[in-house]
């Protein structure tokens, strides 16, 4: 019978019936019940179907990690799933109605070999899986690229990504370029957001995120708003542990290199920029300035230069506060007393300020249309100044 087993384990394994069948075929040699659990690549499967996994789960996690394990009281007998000298799993024999057979922990045996078998399956699939991710996510980073829409669209669809209808870029770092973080976020990427592609590249960790599927009461929302609500709460999560920028939604696949392009410089800005725009970065204004400089830098580049460049320059010249003034004006809504009292300076000083504002920049900070390319001069400047030389 051991024979036999071992031979139907082995079948059950590259057959594809997974490690269910495993458990069921053991389970029915040893009468009773038979869980595995391969903390390894996230699998624990039983039979019957009805076995409470949760405190095998802790059990086998702990084991695995080298902790102390508490032994839970329906584990009759267990079997070592063992790779090189790396325990990575156990097969469990739980108690039953009738005592398991001698041969019971030889079967166990069968079973942790059969798991190990399906571990190295499970490893060879997702490395041929990662293979394919990265290399369309390499060409997806190289806007000189001529992509098919209908290529990408097809290519993503076999990762179990769907493109058809957009998607959101993201970029994350992580301080030392740490290889672990770097693994666990494309874990929280894959946990978090179903569908996604998501790699660590040259350092940084790239993801593309499809729609989600509505939930209950955002059904009638619009799959743009919907992806990038969904990205803005992976990026959240994301950032206990690094910085992570994302881009507008994408709805052509063809276009996910500019995307990509948008995200990096997202993050790139969040990085190196002290400004306090975090939480404003990844929309409104800000995103479409992000936009123009992901396709046309030299235009923003252009509009700062025109708009607020003078007073940047003044202010690194005479250590003066003219940029602040401004932001504090626009941000209360250009009432003087309000400026003043923000910065903590006179309400005179505030309009002598104002004055030299539109003496530097020939624009008016009392006149709206000139209020409003100050307003995006300066989110601009926020954009580019990590970029910009010490003397600019």
């Amino acid at each position: 019978m051991s024979h036999e087993l071992h031979l139907q384990l082995v079948g059950a394994v590259l057959g594809g019936e997974g490690l269910v069948r495993v458990a069921q075929l053991v389970s029915a040699a040893v009468r009773a019940p038979v869980a595995i659990l391969v903390p390894r690549i996230a699998v624990a499967a039983a039979f019957p179907a009805s076995i409470e996994l949760g405190a095998l789960r802790r059990y086998a996690n702990e084991r695995v990690e080298g902790r102390r394990a508490a032994r839970p009281l329906e584990l009759v007998d267990e079997a070592p799933v063992v790779a090189g000298e790396d325990l990575i799993g156990v097969v469990a024999l739980l108690r039953g109605s009738q005592p398991p057979p001698a041969e019971a922990q030889e079967l166990l045996q069968f079973a942790a070999v059969a798991s190990l078998t399906e571990v190295a399956v499970e490893q060879a699939k997702r490395e041929v899986e990662q293979r394919l991710r990265g290399s369309l996510l390499e060409e997806l980073r190289s806007p000189a690229e001529q992509l098919d829409a209908r290529q990408v669209v097809r290519r993503a669809a076999r990762l179990g990504c769907d493109l058809s209808q957009g998607a959101v870029a993201l970029c994350a770092s992580f301080e030392g370029d740490d290889e672990s973080a770097q693994r666990r976020a494309v874990a929280l990427i894959a946990e978090q957001h179903p569908g996604a592609l998501a790699q660590a590249l040259d350092g940084l960790v790239y993801a593309i995120l499809p729609p989600l599927p509505p939930q209950n009461g955002d059904a009638g929302d619009d799959v743009a708003a919907r992806t990038l609500t969904a990205a803005r709460r992976l990026s959240l999560r994301l950032q206990t542990n690094g910085v992570a920028g994302i881009s507008s939604f994408c709805a052509d696949p063809a276009a996910l290199p500019r995307a990509i392009q948008e995200a990096e410089l997202v993050l790139d800005v969040l990085r190196r920029s002290n400004a306090p725009i975090a939480e404003d970065v990844g929309q409104g204004t800000y995103r479409l300035l992000f936009r123009v400089l992901a396709s046309h830098p030299e235009e923003l580049s252009s509009f700062y230069q025109e708009t607020v460049a003078p007073l940047v320059r003044y202010d690194e010249r005479h250590s003066s506060e003219l940029v602040k003034t401004v932001e504090a004006y626009l941000a209360q809504d250009c009432n003087v007393n309000a400026t003043a009292a923000a910065i903590g300076a006179h309400r005179h000083t505030i309009a002598h300020r104002l004055d030299r504002v539109k003496e530097l920049t020939q624009l008016d900070p009392l006149r709206s249309e000139d209020r409003e390319r100050l307003g995006l001069g300066l989110k601009a400047y926020r954009i580019i100044a990590p970029t910009l030389p010490p003397a600019h």
